[in-house]
C-alpha cells in the first residue's frame, strides 16, 4: 500500500532539456515515456498534476537563427517550443491512459484549448493532466516565471522543479565534490544569494503566493514520487 502524499495539488515544472536524453537537441522518446510514467505513478497515490515544460531542447536548435532578431520574436519562439512539448508529453501519458489536456496561453484552438484559469481548474478536479504550454504568453517571461503563475492560480501545495540534480547545493555538485546540499532554504536565501534555482521573478511570485519549490532530480527513476511522499532526497525552499 503507497504512503499518502503530503502535496494534494502540485505543478511539476521541468526544462526542455530534461526532454532530450542523450541527445544535444529535440525530443527522446524514451525519456518523456519515462517522465509520463513518473507523473502517471504520482496520480496513482492520490495528487492532482498539472506541469508546465520549458523548450530549451527545440529552441537550442534555432538559436543559432535566432541570434539576429530582438528578443520578443526569439521569446515567441521558444513559446512556441514548449507547445511542441507539452503535446508530445501529452502523446505519451494518454498512451499511458492518463487523460490530459494541453492549455497553450496563445490560442492554437487547432491543436490545443486555450488557457482559461476556470477551464484548467474543472479538468484537475475531473483527474485529467493539464499541461500549460506557450510560458505567460508574454516575451520577457520565463517558464519558470509562468510555471509560479499557473501554480498560484491552481492553488497548488507545491510548486515541484525537477533537475538533474537532487537539490540545491552550495556549488555545482559535479564540479565540487565537497558541495552540500541544502535540505531547506528561505526564499530569501535564495534571492539574496544568487542562487540558480528559478530565475527571481518566479521565486518572488512563488514567495507571495505562499507556495513551496521543492527541488529534486527528475532523472531518477521514481523519485517523483518518493519525494510527494516525504521520502525522497530533495532542498524546500519555503519562508
Amino acid at each position: 500500500m503507497s504512503t499518502a502524499p503530503i502535496y494534494r495539488r502540485v505543478l511539476l515544472k521541468i526544462s526542455g532539456e530534461a526532454l532530450m536524453g542523450p541527445g544535444n537537441y529535440g525530443l527522446d522518446l524514451p525519456t518523456v515515456e519515462r517522465i509520463a510514467g513518473e507523473i502517471k505513478e504520482a496520480k496513482g497515490i492520490g495528487t492532482e498534476v498539472c506541469a508546465v515544460i520549458g523548450g530549451g531542447n527545440i529552441f537550442r536548435g534555432l538559436q543559432a537563427a535566432a541570434s539576429g532578431m530582438d528578443r520578443a520574436s526569439g521569446d515567441y519562439m521558444g513559446m512556441l517550443a514548449t507547445v511542441m512539448n507539452a503535446i508530445a508529453m501529452q502523446n505519451a501519458l494518454e498512451r499511458t491512459g492518463v487523460d490530459t489536456r494541453v492549455l497553450s496561453a496563445i490560442p492554437m484552438t487547432t491543436i490545443c484549448e486555450p488557457y482559461i484559469r476556470r477551464r484548467a481548474i474543472r479538468h484537475m478536479e475531473k483527474g485529467r493532466v493539464v499541461i500549460f504550454a506557450a510560458g505567460t504568453g508574454n516575451p520577457f517571461f520565463t517558464t519558470d516565471t509562468a510555471a509560479a503563475l499557473r501554480a498560484a492560480e491552481m492553488g497548488c501545495n507545491a510548486l515541484m522543479k525537477g533537475t538533474q540534480v537532487d537539490g540545491v547545493y552550495t556549488a555545482d555538485p559535479k564540479k565540487d565534490p565537497d558541495a552540500k546540499r541544502f535540505d531547506t532554504l528561505s526564499y530569501m536565501d535564495v534571492l539574496s544569494r544568487d542562487l540558480k534555482v528559478m530565475d527571481a521573478a518566479a521565486v518572488s511570485l512563488a514567495r507571495e503566493s505562499g507556495i513551496p519549490i521543492v527541488v529534486f532530480n527528475i532523472h531518477e527513476r521514481m523519485n517523483f514520487v518518493r519525494v510527494l511522499q516525504g521520502k525522497g532526497p530533495c532542498t524546500v525552499i519555503s519562508n
